[in-house]
């Protein structure tokens, strides 16, 4: 049963280039596969493989320049949840687009999974979930705040036609796994709000930590993998991504006219042309093909 292991780190990387042929040889020969994104400003990924083979690329991570104190999370898949091995090279290894933001420099309180619940059912506290609007859809915590953004990017601009809302209040926010927060907890100190927290290890912290009995999250967890999504104890979810805009569905989803498997869901039945459609077509085609050989279509 493949290990998945979760994990980002926050670091000064002055030549990310250099070492990226590093770590996918290290990769390879651990039979690891998975996503390793590498910027200027850290290390950011997820990758599935034996026992060994993850302690042997995290060893390889702790080796790198501020990365001795790497923290990551794990669980089980039934299954291989990647096709293959990407070390690439990106301009942040989450994306908001903001220069002036250094989660090096300082961030918002970490609240550890067992006191979330406390700080999020205080009258005095507005929580603000990070994520998407497709991953907040499948699930988020009881009365967070949705910014409905499409991507983390939009964030800033969200805040600063928001913020008045939230005026004498503390913000508590989360994210998946804790690394948006990192960025977005340092963005709201810039803008002067004096008490920001966010949950320590994110969602996925919290689902591992938390008994169900206990908990406040509602719904499921997106993740980025084949599992599609978690719940509480990190077990796999009910749903599937869609081929076409890789938004999760559900079984109500796939039973609605506008489902195509590989070509299109109701969320995005309008967004493709016919060539598209033809592609993905021919790219389910060549996956239902690989299935029967028993093999894994890499394009899937």
């Amino acid at each position: 049963m493949p290990i998945i292991a979760a994990f980002y780190r926050f670091a000064r990387f002055p030549d990310p280039a250099a070492l990226q042929p590093g770590l996918q040889a290290v990769c390879g020969t651990a039979g690891v596969k998975g996503s390793i994104l590498l910027a200027p400003e850290g290390i950011n990924g997820t990758i599935a493989g034996s026992r060994a083979g993850i302690d042997a690329v995290l060893a390889a991570i702790r080796a790198l320049p501020g990365c001795e104190d790497l923290e990551w999370k794990e669980s089980e898949a039934e299954a291989m949840p990647f096709g293959r091995m990407k070390v690439k090279l990106k301009r942040e290894i989450v994306t908001m687009g903001q220069p002036d933001v250094d989660p090096l420099a300082r961030v918002g309180n970490y609240v550890r999974p067992e006191a979330w619940n406390a700080l999020i059912a205080d009258p005095d506290t507005v929580v603000i979930d990070t994520r998407n609007d497709y991953e907040v859809a499948i699930g988020t915590f009881a009365g967070a705040v949705d910014p409905n953004t499409r991507a983390f990017g939009e964030f800033p601009d969200w805040w600063q036609a928001n913020h008045e809302r939230f005026a004498g209040k503390r913000v508590a926010m989360f994210c998946t796994g804790g690394i948006r927060c990192e960025k977005s907890t340092n963005y709201l100190l810039g803008q002067g709000v004096s008490e920001v927290y966010h949950l320590q290890g994110g969602i996925l912290k919290y689902l591992e930590a938390v008994p169900e009995a206990e908990s406040l999250w509602q719904g499921e967890c997106f993740v980025f993998d084949d599992r599609v999504s978690v719940g509480h104890g990190l077990v796999p979810g009910g749903l599937r991504l869609c081929g076409a805009c890789r938004r999760p569905v559900g079984p109500e989803e796939v039973q609605h006219p506008d489902y195509e498997a590989g070509v299109c869901c109701p969320a995005c039945v309008n967004d493709y042309s016919p060539s598209d459609r033809a592609r993905f077509r021919e790219r389910q085609r060549q996956m239902h093909l690989a299935a029967k050989r028993g093999q894994r279509h890499l394009g899937g």
